[in-house]
Parts: structure tokens; C-alpha cells; sequence
């Protein structure tokens, strides 16, 4: 499937338009992974557990999203938006949703 975040896709036409599909993935933060990021954060650095959560939770939801298309039909995805929104009383948790127009293209 050909996902994409632009509003048509280079020399292919699109025969049908289906609707929106998403995705969403929330994960915590736990005490290891907040330990080790605050002393990033003191002596500088990325915090790689992090960013290995949030690479996971993009990878979930955006594989949710092809599924949804899929099971309606569609071959791609277009005009795709992430956005990374934090939860919890102390932001302990990060949401990532993915969204996009699934449409049939030839």
C-alpha cells in the first residue's frame, strides 16, 4: 500500500476517494526509562529509550491505519498527518496518531 503525505501521488490517478482511516498508539513511560532520560538530560544527549518508543508507537499506528484501508477497499493512503500528543496528570504517557484519506488509485 502507498502511503503518503502529499495530496496525489506522481503520474497515478485516483478512482476512488473512501474516506479518512486512522491509527493510534499510546505508550507510558516508566521509572527506567525516566531515570536514565533525566540523566541525559543533566549531561546532554539524546535519550534513545524514548526514541525507540516513539518510532514503536508511529510504527503502530501507522500500521493501523493501513489495515483500516485495507479492510475498506483502498490501495493507498494520502495526505497522511502524524501528531504526538501527551496524557496523563504528569504527561507520563505519549499518544501518536496517524491519519490519511484512503482512496483507490490505478
Amino acid at each position: 500500500m502507498i502511503v503518503t503525505t502529499t495530496n496525489n501521488i506522481e503520474n497515478k490517478k485516483v478512482t476512488r476517494y473512501i474516506g479518512i482511516v486512522s491509527g493510534e498508539a499510546i505508550i507510558g513511560a516508566n521509572i527506567v526509562k525516566d531515570f536514565f532520560a533525566g540523566i541525559r538530560d543533566i549531561v546532554g544527549g539524546r535519550s534513545g529509550s524514548y526514541e525507540e518508543g516513539l518510532r514503536e508507537a508511529k510504527d503502530i499506528a501507522l500500521r493501523e491505519m493501513q489495515e483500516q484501508a485495507a479492510r475498506l477497499g483502498a490501495n493507498a493512503i494520502l495526505a497522511v498527518d502524524l501528531d504526538y500528543e501527551t496524557l496523563g496528570s504528569n504527561g507520563s504517557m505519549l499518544m501518536v496518531s496517524a491519519s490519511g484519506t484512503a482512496v483507490v488509485i490505478e
